[in-house]
């Protein structure tokens, strides 16, 4: 029961209460150029919860076996290469450029697939398709499961499981708040919004107002904990 309260307070979290855009502020390109129809918003919320999910499978695999201190297959390699030295090899520090790698193939990978499959959609994204791949929110996930893996102590190290569990609803919640924006400039559409606030000052005021709104959601993690661990 630990084990699935676990996923459960890292699903959680990751989907309203430590919420990408609404809590950090990552993603808030595509969250403010794509969020002005309901369909365009849930089309970009599925390709960014497509990308994190193969950026944070392909991160954490490198991570563990290739860049943490010690990581196996790196120790194997060093041992073959040096038999019986004990330094411990570290590769951590090519961990931005490896992520950055991964992160720009998984967003070149959605976007072929997205054209060939999908033409209109591919269409109606533009130019924030392609610019998935400077989405600070995947680079943020990859990050966090870095801290997970390489800075945690040996028994609190996060597996794949986890790993794919903040990924996914962090896209879900990414969906989430872009299509809650969607709606609401839906609806500004039909308001009589005064001159000076049109365009860009009204969306980041209703950006503003939904974050503050999501705040509600502090401390829902530490009773679910409670009720989860008990």
């Amino acid at each position: 029961m630990e084990y699935i309260g676990e996923l459960i307070l890292i699903a959680v979290s990751a989907a309203l209460i430590n919420n990408f855009v609404l809590h950090y502020f990552l993603g808030i390109c595509p969250f403010i150029g794509v969020s002005r129809k309901l369909d365009m918003a849930f089309g970009m919320g599925c390709a960014v919860t497509f990308v994190l999910a193969i950026a944070s499978f392909l991160s954490w695999t490198f991570t563990y076996f290739i860049l943490r201190p010690g990581a196996p297959l790196t120790t194997w390699i060093w041992q073959a290469a040096s038999p019986g030295t004990e330094v411990v090899p570290d590769l951590s520090i090519l961990n931005y450029l490896v992520y950055i790698f991964v992160i720009a193939s998984s967003v070149q990978f959605v976007e072929m697939y997205v054209r060939k499959f999908y033409p209109a959609l591919y269409k109606s994204f533009g130019v924030f398709l392609p610019l998935i791949t400077t989405n600070c929110a995947i680079l943020f996930a990859c990050l966090e499961i870095m801290k997970n893996v390489s800075g945690a102590a040996p028994a609190d190290v996060w597996g794949l499981d986890k790993s794919l569990t903040l990924a996914i609803f962090g896209g879900v919640g990414f969906t989430i708040a872009i299509m809650l924006m969607a709606g609401i400039r839906e609806e500004l559409d039909l308001c009589d919004v005064p001159k000076a606030m049109r365009g860009a000052g009204i969306t980041l005021v209703a950006a503003g107002i939904l974050a503050m709104a999501f705040l509600g959601f502090t401390g829902v993690d530490r009773s679910l904990a409670a009720l989860l661990m008990d």
